[in-house]
């Protein structure tokens, strides 16, 4: 189960994915618990059981929390009968899925899916009773997973959870179809979710001051206020294209024609789109450096305004040497790191751990 309140689909919901068809071919009975977009009440994809709690919009505005958002919920879990409940991304339901857990003795384990998780005044939960639950279920949480060391030591002084870090996993080309991108394409990517925390606003800024580059902006883009000012601000900019939403499949071929992948955000957790520029060998130019990796490893050049950005840019693209070193440290961290068969048996581990230590606690009751 992932949180989050958009409904597209991001790095929380494709890591989860991999996580559960990665299980599912292992032999592991995976149920994954989803919003009801249609089709039957439960069906089986890429060995994974998909269990629909309800419609987003289902039941009365103002009851529709309770019944059937959450009664419909803990009729998933019920129907799921698992060993163990996994959620990513602090929400209510959080708090919801660790009560029926705790009244259930199931282990339940969170896994925070970005830095405002571990932030005490919780600036992505708007009111007071996501607030709460969430607390909750992070006080309730058999196990806490975050993905760096910051996350770690913020859980411990703001929320008093001891956690454990594991980085995510994120697919990557394999050494017969990987090669190290050029400089000489100047094609700068920004990819995401279009939203204001990620600061889009300051994507378009760098390409207005620099344009003899070319920049590409891809993510989905809906009818809010800041969706609707980046298409109106992107019609003046020639040096900028607008692709919308990228079907994954088509992913690879967007990193390949970059040079540099560029964050503006102003704050993430560990985003998705760095393991995989790393993964493509793409350096990044950021505002934002989880536990000062791209810094200290050297995988591209951290900034703070656009004008840090466009200099960095302009640097990195200008210098062939410099450029190539940073590539090779990008795909060689990924590689290290954040594949599939070095991030998976930390999570099956973990999981096993877990599950064994509730039936020890059941069977001395």
């Amino acid at each position: 189960m992932t949180g989050g309140r958009s409904g597209a689909i991001g790095g929380v919901e494709w890591q989860t994915s991999l996580l559960a068809k990665w299980f599912a071919a292992r032999g592991w009975r995976v149920s994954m618990l989803t919003w009801d977009e249609g089709g039957p009440p439960e069906e089986v994809i890429d060995g994974v059981r998909v269990i629909k709690i309800c419609r987003r919009d289902a039941g009365l505005p103002g009851l529709r929390f309770f019944h059937p958002k959450w009664t419909g919920l803990v009729r998933a879990m019920r129907a799921a009968d698992a060993d163990v409940y996994y959620q990513n991304c602090g929400e209510c339901v959080t708090g919801q899925m660790a009560l029926w857990c705790r009244r259930s003795s199931r282990p339940f384990v969170f896994s925070a899916a970005s830095d405002a998780d571990c932030d005490p005044h919780l600036p992505e939960l708007r009111t007071r009773r996501e607030r709460v639950l969430y607390r909750y279920g992070l006080r309730q949480a058999d196990r806490v997973i975050v993905q760096t060391l910051t996350q770690q030591r913020r859980m411990r002084e703001c929320f008093g959870r001891d956690a454990v870090v594991i980085p995510m996993p994120c697919p990557g080309p394999g050494d017969g179809q990987f090669q190290l991108p050029s400089p000489q394409t100047e094609r700068v990517l920004w990819i995401g979710r279009v939203r204001p925390v990620k600061r889009p606003d300051r994507f378009l800024d760098l390409a207005a001051a620099c344009p003899e580059l070319q920049f590409d902006l891809v993510g989905p883009l809906f009818q809010d206020d800041c969706c609707q000012m980046i298409q109106r601000r992107a019609v003046t900019l020639s040096n900028l294209t607008v692709h919308g939403p990228v079907p994954r499949d088509r992913l690879g071929a967007v990193y390949q024609r970059a040079a540099v992948l560029c964050c503006t955000s102003d704050y993430e957790g560990f985003p998705n789109t760095f393991l995989e520029a790393w993964s493509y060998g793409l350096p990044i130019v950021s505002t934002f450096d989880p536990d000062g990796l791209i810094a200290s490893r050297q995988l591209g050049v951290v900034v703070k305004d656009v004008a840090e950005m466009a200099q960095a840019i302009r640097a990195l693209l200008s210098s062939p040497d410099r450029y190539r070193q940073m590539s090779e440290n990008a795909r060689r961290y990924y590689l290290q790191n954040h594949t599939l068969e070095v991030v998976m048996p930390r999570f099956e581990a973990l999981f096993r751990e877990v599950a064994a230590q509730v039936r020890e606690r059941r069977a001395e009751s």
